[in-house]
């Protein structure tokens, strides 16, 4: 018995770094083959550029725009990011509220719902007008978006707490505090994970379609603009090379919040544990 503990270990590590490779290698190797089924195509039947670029033209804008695209991923970036932070604020305390008082919920849970139901691109020329700082208007559309899936998460985790569980923190008198920190959290956290990796892809498509609104031009301005501008001016491969770095950026804001469910769920939680088939 004691001789084949070491031998199933390995078996197993193995197997693991089998799977974590394959991991990265087959996306990329079925990205890398899209791309030169495409590249080939549009050579093939010498499609025009400002009708569907190469990849290879994609990437020669890429490299002589880099510094001005750059500069606009990174307003984008920032937008994100802080309409992001705050969804996670707003939604996390407000919805505490609503998991400890039924009747506030009740109260003010229809307001988050039509905030979610109606869409930004009705209300942003609104928010335009009311907020004279651009810069924040499409701060608010990107929190709107962003915000009720942290929202509706939270409540759902913070309400699905085993009842066992409850009535033997009542029994031994726990406190408020010590109920949310051992238990409410706890059962509430894959919840707000699993809402964290859509409410992180929202705030990017919350910025993107609130910049696309705005039509906001200029120095200081998103990728948004960006495509704005290229189709405007009939730059198809400028317009391509910008909304190939959208897509970046939503695929790299995928990856960073499944990396942290895994780091917060993967010891504990049944839905990150890795079992051997």
């Amino acid at each position: 018995m004691t001789t084949q503990t070491p031998i199933l270990n390995s078996s197993q590590n193995r197997r693991a770094r089998i799977e974590k490779r394959k991991a990265v290698i087959m996306p990329t190797l079925a990205i890398v083959l899209a791309l030169l089924v495409w590249e080939a195509l549009v050579r093939y039947y010498e499609v025009p550029h400002y009708l569907i670029p190469a990849p290879s033209l994609i990437a020669q804008t890429l490299i002589k725009d880099g510094p001005s695209l750059l500069n606009s991923m990174m307003f984008t970036v920032k937008l994100t990011l802080i309409s992001l932070a705050l969804a996670i604020i707003g939604g996390v305390l407000i919805g505490m509220v609503f998991a400890l008082s039924r009747t506030i919920e009740m109260s003010f849970f229809p307001f988050a719902v039509i905030l979610q139901v109606t869409p930004v691109v009705a209300i942003a020329p609104l928010i335009l007008i009311y907020v004279h700082d651009t810069f924040s208007a499409l701060l608010i559309c990107a929190w709107i978006v962003a915000f009720f899936p942290i929202l509706s998460n939270t409540v759902i985790g913070l309400r699905s707490a085993d009842h066992n569980l409850r009535d033997l923190f009542k029994l031994y008198r726990a406190t408020p505090l010590q109920r949310l920190r051992f238990l409410l959290a706890p059962s509430a956290l894959p919840y707000f994970m699993a809402a964290l990796k859509v409410a992180g892809g929202l705030a990017l498509i919350g910025a993107v379609v609130a910049e696309f609104v705005a039509g906001t031009a200029g120095q200081n301005t998103g990728l948004a603009s960006r495509i704005l501008e290229s189709s405007f001016r009939n730059e198809i491969p400028r317009m391509f090379a910008a909304l190939l770095l959208v897509s970046a950026l939503g695929i790299v804001i995928f990856l960073v919040t499944s990396w942290l469910s895994r780091r917060v769920l993967g010891h504990w939680h049944e839905s990150e544990i890795r079992r051997e088939s």
